[in-house]
């Protein structure tokens, strides 16, 4: 993939800027972030990324809550405009989102597969899948990795970098119609919703429990879904001791806050250490 390069900078009316498909809308809480920067500081000071198109007005690659701003307030925007191709002004659209935005779970999971995607198709070589963690994300290019976004991600949502990895199983799981439902429902998906969806194999299944969230008719995923059971007349599943401890297991590590975790890794570590070691070497097989 060709590196983008400056080729510009200086100001813009909005309407002079074609902002095209975008893979989230704009907030109206990352709208008046901006707005009372403005109001604090009476600049924007951070430019807009646009890009150089061969005919027509520059497309917005990165900063739409700056553009809305600037139109709101009827000012010009500071702008850089690059030289570069569709993938790498996408490429950046992501990274800009992933390193500075206050991300829903559901974008998250959104933008993460959508960087995935437009890697492995400049990067065909490195199409080998995710399912080893850190080690198959590696040597992204433009701002960061994914396995940076990871580590530094799961400090600040305080949960676990595996955690961000079932955030990309779902968004590479979900239509853009099950993204569009869930962002209209009444309460924003949680990661836990997410992995759900992520591991429901039938299509149909998953749409009617995107809708059943979207309609406010379930309060999550694994409620939508015992819902659905319940109607086709199927009893809940008796689950195994293993099962029954596994799930006790996992509800504690999910309680406990990010230094907790740390410190259970620290004084396990040889045992976890083992663990994870067998469980690359199962992946890889």
């Amino acid at each position: 993939m060709r590196e983008g390069k400056v080729i510009g900078t200086g100001t813009i009316r909005p309407d002079d800027i074609e902002v095209g498909k975008r893979l989230r809308p704009v907030s109206e809480a990352g709208v008046q972030s901006v707005l009372t920067s403005y109001e604090e500081i009476g600049v924007i000071k951070d430019p807009i990324d646009l890009r150089k198109m061969k005919e027509g007005a520059p497309r917005l690659i990165a900063g739409a809550h700056r553009l809305e701003a600037a139109r709101r307030l009827g000012i010009e925007v500071p702008y850089k405009l690059w030289d570069c191709t569709a993938d790498w002004a996408l490429m950046c659209e992501i990274d800009d989102n992933l390193a500075g935005a206050d991300l829903t779970p559901l974008d998250t999971a959104v933008f993460l597969a959508e960087r995935k995607k437009v890697y492995e198709k400049v990067h065909p070589e490195a199409r080998r899948g995710f399912a080893g963690g850190k080690a198959r994300h590696g040597q992204l290019t433009v701002n960061m990795t994914v396995s940076s976004f990871a580590a530094s991600s799961a400090e600040a949502m305080a949960c676990s970098e595996s955690t961000v990895y079932k955030l990309l199983r779902a968004g590479l799981a979900l239509s853009s119609d099950e993204i569009r439902w869930l962002r209209e429902a009444p309460k924003q998906p949680t990661g836990k919703d997410l992995e759900a969806l992520s591991k429901i194999g039938d299509e149909h299944e998953r749409k009617q429990v995107c809708i059943a969230l979207t309609n406010g008719k379930a309060k999550n995923a694994a409620a939508a879904r015992r819902a659905l059971a319940a109607e086709r007349g199927e009893k809940p599943a008796v689950k195994s001791p293993r099962e029954q401890a596994l799930q006790r297991l996992v509800e504690a590590w999910e309680r406990a806050p990010l230094e907790v975790r740390r410190a259970f890794v620290a004084e396990q570590f040889d045992a976890v250490a083992d663990l994870v070691s067998d469980e690359h070497e199962r992946r890889d097989r």
